[in-house]
Protein backbone atom coordinates (compact mmCIF):
# COMPACT_ATOMS: atom_id res chain seq x y z
CA UNK A 1 0.00 0.00 0.00
CA UNK A 2 1.47 3.33 -1.07
CA UNK A 3 1.25 6.03 1.62
CA UNK A 4 0.23 9.66 1.12
CA UNK A 5 3.72 10.81 2.11
CA UNK A 6 5.31 8.58 -0.53
CA UNK A 7 2.98 9.81 -3.26
CA UNK A 8 3.43 13.48 -2.37
CA UNK A 9 7.21 13.09 -2.41
CA UNK A 10 7.11 11.98 -6.07
CA UNK A 11 4.00 13.84 -7.21
CA UNK A 12 5.98 16.33 -9.28
CA UNK A 13 7.80 13.47 -10.96
CA UNK A 14 4.45 11.97 -11.94
CA UNK A 15 3.29 15.33 -13.26
CA UNK A 16 6.45 15.69 -15.38
CA UNK A 17 6.34 12.10 -16.65
CA UNK A 18 9.63 11.24 -14.93
CA UNK A 19 8.51 8.13 -13.01
CA UNK A 20 9.07 4.63 -14.27
CA UNK A 21 5.89 2.73 -15.26
CA UNK A 22 5.69 0.70 -12.04
CA UNK A 23 5.93 3.72 -9.71
CA UNK A 24 3.66 5.79 -11.96
CA UNK A 25 1.01 3.05 -11.74
CA UNK A 26 1.31 2.89 -7.94
CA UNK A 27 0.84 6.66 -7.68
CA UNK A 28 -2.13 6.69 -10.04
CA UNK A 29 -3.82 3.90 -8.10
CA UNK A 30 -3.29 5.84 -4.86
CA UNK A 31 -4.71 9.05 -6.40
CA UNK A 32 -7.80 7.14 -7.50
CA UNK A 33 -8.60 6.20 -3.90
CA UNK A 34 -7.29 9.23 -1.96
CA UNK A 35 -9.34 12.45 -2.37
CA UNK A 36 -6.80 14.65 -0.53
CA UNK A 37 -3.82 13.60 -2.67
CA UNK A 38 -5.95 13.76 -5.81
CA UNK A 39 -6.99 17.31 -4.90
CA UNK A 40 -3.39 18.37 -4.40
CA UNK A 41 -2.40 16.75 -7.70
CA UNK A 42 -5.19 18.61 -9.53
CA UNK A 43 -3.96 21.86 -8.02
CA UNK A 44 -0.45 21.24 -9.35
CA UNK A 45 -1.92 20.44 -12.76
CA UNK A 46 -3.94 23.68 -12.74
CA UNK A 47 -0.93 25.73 -11.68
CA UNK A 48 1.16 24.15 -14.41
CA UNK A 49 -1.46 25.04 -17.03
CA UNK A 50 -1.74 28.58 -15.67
CA UNK A 51 2.02 29.11 -15.78
CA UNK A 52 2.25 27.73 -19.32
CA UNK A 53 -0.69 29.70 -20.72
CA UNK A 54 -0.59 32.86 -18.62
CA UNK A 55 1.77 35.81 -18.62
CA UNK A 56 3.94 35.19 -15.58
CA UNK A 57 6.55 37.81 -16.48
CA UNK A 58 6.59 41.10 -14.61
CA UNK A 59 9.20 43.48 -16.06
CA UNK A 60 10.74 46.22 -13.97
CA UNK A 61 9.00 49.62 -14.33
CA UNK A 62 10.27 51.77 -17.19
CA UNK A 63 11.30 54.54 -14.79
CA UNK A 64 13.54 52.12 -12.90
CA UNK A 65 15.12 50.82 -16.11
CA UNK A 66 15.78 54.40 -17.21
CA UNK A 67 17.49 55.30 -13.92
CA UNK A 68 19.69 52.21 -14.12
CA UNK A 69 20.73 53.01 -17.70
CA UNK A 70 21.47 56.64 -16.86
CA UNK A 71 23.57 55.68 -13.84
CA UNK A 72 25.62 53.19 -15.83
CA UNK A 73 26.07 55.64 -18.73
CA UNK A 74 27.35 58.24 -16.30
CA UNK A 75 29.71 55.67 -14.81
CA UNK A 76 31.02 54.76 -18.27
CA UNK A 77 31.73 58.47 -19.02
CA UNK A 78 33.91 58.95 -15.95
CA UNK A 79 37.65 59.20 -16.79
CA UNK A 80 39.74 56.29 -15.57
CA UNK A 81 43.48 55.82 -15.30
CA UNK A 82 44.68 52.98 -17.53
CA UNK A 83 46.47 50.06 -15.99
CA UNK A 84 50.27 50.29 -16.15
CA UNK A 85 51.56 49.49 -19.63
CA UNK A 86 48.04 49.25 -21.14
CA UNK A 87 46.15 51.83 -23.20
CA UNK A 88 42.81 53.06 -21.92
CA UNK A 89 39.90 51.35 -23.70
CA UNK A 90 38.05 53.37 -26.30
CA UNK A 91 35.02 55.12 -24.85
CA UNK A 92 32.48 53.75 -27.33
CA UNK A 93 33.38 50.21 -26.30
CA UNK A 94 32.99 51.14 -22.66
CA UNK A 95 29.58 52.59 -23.43
CA UNK A 96 28.47 49.41 -25.18
CA UNK A 97 29.68 47.34 -22.24
CA UNK A 98 27.85 49.64 -19.84
CA UNK A 99 24.68 49.44 -21.90
CA UNK A 100 24.90 45.65 -21.98
CA UNK A 101 25.43 45.55 -18.23
CA UNK A 102 22.48 47.88 -17.75
CA UNK A 103 20.19 45.66 -19.78
CA UNK A 104 21.33 42.58 -17.87
CA UNK A 105 20.80 44.34 -14.56
CA UNK A 106 17.41 45.66 -15.58
CA UNK A 107 16.40 42.17 -16.68
CA UNK A 108 17.51 40.70 -13.35
CA UNK A 109 15.47 43.32 -11.52
CA UNK A 110 12.38 41.68 -13.01
CA UNK A 111 12.77 38.92 -10.44
CA UNK A 112 12.77 41.25 -7.47
CA UNK A 113 10.25 43.98 -8.27
CA UNK A 114 7.12 43.56 -6.15
CA UNK A 115 4.14 42.52 -8.24
CA UNK A 116 1.12 44.56 -7.14
CA UNK A 117 -2.25 42.86 -7.37
CA UNK A 118 -4.52 45.49 -8.80
CA UNK A 119 -6.78 46.31 -11.69
CA UNK A 120 -10.44 46.92 -12.36
CA UNK A 121 -11.21 43.20 -12.48
CA UNK A 122 -9.51 42.27 -9.22
CA UNK A 123 -12.77 42.17 -7.24
CA UNK A 124 -14.34 39.96 -9.90
CA UNK A 125 -11.32 37.63 -9.76
CA UNK A 126 -11.64 37.38 -5.99
CA UNK A 127 -15.34 36.54 -6.13
CA UNK A 128 -14.72 34.06 -8.96
CA UNK A 129 -12.04 32.32 -6.87
CA UNK A 130 -14.41 32.14 -3.92
CA UNK A 131 -17.34 30.79 -5.96
CA UNK A 132 -15.11 28.34 -7.85
CA UNK A 133 -13.90 26.85 -4.58
CA UNK A 134 -17.51 26.28 -3.51
CA UNK A 135 -18.84 24.91 -6.80
CA UNK A 136 -15.90 22.56 -7.36
CA UNK A 137 -15.96 21.44 -3.71
CA UNK A 138 -12.34 22.51 -3.55
CA UNK A 139 -12.23 24.77 -0.53
CA UNK A 140 -9.00 23.26 0.74
CA UNK A 141 -5.87 21.51 -0.47
CA UNK A 142 -5.02 20.76 3.15
CA UNK A 143 -7.98 20.29 5.48
CA UNK A 144 -7.20 20.88 9.15
CA UNK A 145 -7.88 23.45 11.85
CA UNK A 146 -4.31 23.15 13.15
CA UNK A 147 -2.51 26.36 12.17
CA UNK A 148 0.84 24.70 12.91
CA UNK A 149 0.13 22.18 10.15
CA UNK A 150 -1.32 24.62 7.61
CA UNK A 151 1.50 27.18 7.78
CA UNK A 152 4.39 24.78 7.01
CA UNK A 153 2.28 23.20 4.25
CA UNK A 154 2.69 26.42 2.25
CA UNK A 155 6.51 26.28 2.57
CA UNK A 156 8.10 25.51 -0.78
CA UNK A 157 4.83 26.11 -2.62
CA UNK A 158 4.92 29.92 -2.36
CA UNK A 159 7.67 32.54 -2.58
CA UNK A 160 6.41 34.12 0.68
CA UNK A 161 5.24 32.87 4.07
CA UNK A 162 1.60 33.76 4.83
CA UNK A 163 0.51 34.18 8.46
CA UNK A 164 -1.90 31.51 9.69
CA UNK A 165 -4.08 31.65 12.80
CA UNK A 166 -7.16 29.79 14.00
CA UNK A 167 -9.98 32.14 15.08
CA UNK A 168 -12.21 29.44 16.57
CA UNK A 169 -12.28 31.23 19.92
CA UNK A 170 -13.78 34.25 18.13
CA UNK A 171 -16.36 32.18 16.26
CA UNK A 172 -14.43 31.85 13.00
CA UNK A 173 -12.79 28.38 13.02
CA UNK A 174 -10.02 27.62 10.55
CA UNK A 175 -10.93 24.90 8.03
CA UNK A 176 -7.69 24.65 6.06
CA UNK A 177 -5.79 26.23 3.19
CA UNK A 178 -5.10 25.97 -0.52
CA UNK A 179 -3.18 27.58 -3.37
CA UNK A 180 -4.87 30.14 -5.63
CA UNK A 181 -3.89 31.88 -8.87
CA UNK A 182 -4.76 35.59 -8.86
CA UNK A 183 -3.70 38.39 -11.22
CA UNK A 184 -0.81 36.41 -12.65
CA UNK A 185 0.70 34.95 -9.50
CA UNK A 186 0.22 32.08 -7.06
CA UNK A 187 -1.08 33.19 -3.67
CA UNK A 188 -2.38 31.65 -0.44
CA UNK A 189 -6.01 31.13 0.50
CA UNK A 190 -7.10 30.31 4.05
CA UNK A 191 -10.63 29.05 4.66
CA UNK A 192 -12.71 29.87 7.73
CA UNK A 193 -16.29 29.14 8.75
CA UNK A 194 -19.01 31.20 10.38
CA UNK A 195 -21.98 28.90 10.82
CA UNK A 196 -22.88 27.70 7.33
CA UNK A 197 -20.89 30.47 5.64
CA UNK A 198 -17.41 29.97 4.19
CA UNK A 199 -14.85 32.78 4.29
CA UNK A 200 -11.96 32.75 1.83
CA UNK A 201 -9.02 34.84 3.01
CA UNK A 202 -6.68 35.50 0.08
CA UNK A 203 -3.12 36.53 1.05
CA UNK A 204 -0.30 37.96 -1.10
CA UNK A 205 2.71 40.24 -0.58
CA UNK A 206 1.65 43.89 -0.54
CA UNK A 207 3.06 46.34 -3.08
CA UNK A 208 2.83 49.09 -0.45
CA UNK A 209 4.79 48.20 2.71
CA UNK A 210 3.21 51.04 4.70
CA UNK A 211 1.41 50.78 8.07
CA UNK A 212 -1.51 48.44 8.57
CA UNK A 213 -4.81 49.71 7.21
CA UNK A 214 -8.30 48.18 7.29
CA UNK A 215 -10.85 49.44 4.80
CA UNK A 216 -13.95 50.71 6.56
CA UNK A 217 -16.12 50.08 3.49
CA UNK A 218 -17.04 46.62 2.29
CA UNK A 219 -17.30 46.01 -1.45
CA UNK A 220 -20.12 43.90 -2.86
CA UNK A 221 -20.11 41.78 -6.01
CA UNK A 222 -22.98 39.49 -7.05
CA UNK A 223 -24.19 39.03 -3.48
CA UNK A 224 -20.71 38.45 -2.02
CA UNK A 225 -18.80 40.86 0.23
CA UNK A 226 -15.11 41.73 -0.09
CA UNK A 227 -13.03 43.36 2.63
CA UNK A 228 -9.41 44.37 2.02
CA UNK A 229 -6.63 45.34 4.40
CA UNK A 230 -2.85 45.38 4.62
CA UNK A 231 -0.58 44.46 7.52
CA UNK A 232 2.95 43.20 8.02
CA UNK A 233 3.87 43.62 4.36
CA UNK A 234 0.91 41.49 3.24
CA UNK A 235 -2.38 42.23 1.47
CA UNK A 236 -5.52 40.44 2.63
CA UNK A 237 -8.88 40.03 0.92
CA UNK A 238 -11.73 38.38 2.84
CA UNK A 239 -14.55 37.16 0.57
CA UNK A 240 -17.82 35.63 1.75
CA UNK A 241 -21.62 35.77 1.50
CA UNK A 242 -21.50 36.53 5.23
CA UNK A 243 -23.10 39.86 6.11
CA UNK A 244 -20.82 42.92 6.02
CA UNK A 245 -20.84 43.49 9.80
CA UNK A 246 -19.66 39.96 10.62
CA UNK A 247 -17.06 40.01 7.84
CA UNK A 248 -15.68 43.23 9.32
CA UNK A 249 -15.63 41.52 12.73
CA UNK A 250 -13.65 38.66 11.19
CA UNK A 251 -11.06 41.11 9.81
CA UNK A 252 -10.81 42.90 13.14
CA UNK A 253 -10.33 39.59 15.01
CA UNK A 254 -7.69 38.52 12.49
CA UNK A 255 -5.72 41.72 12.96
CA UNK A 256 -5.97 41.51 16.75
CA UNK A 257 -4.75 37.90 16.74
CA UNK A 258 -1.86 38.44 14.32
CA UNK A 259 -0.64 41.51 16.21
CA UNK A 260 -0.38 39.59 19.48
Amino acid sequence: MTSCAEVRSVMHGLLDGELDPANALRCEEHLTGCPECASEYRTFQALRRAIRTGDASHPAPEALRSRVLQALDAEAERPRLPAAGRPAPARPLGRWIAAGSALALAASLTLFVAVPLRGPDLENELVSGHVRSLLADHLTDIKTSDQHVVKPWFAGKLDFSPPVVDLASSGFPLVGGRLEYLSGRVIAALVFRRGEHAINLFIAPAADKGPAALRSDTLSRDGYHILHWTAGGMSFWAVSDLNAAELHEFATRWQAETRS
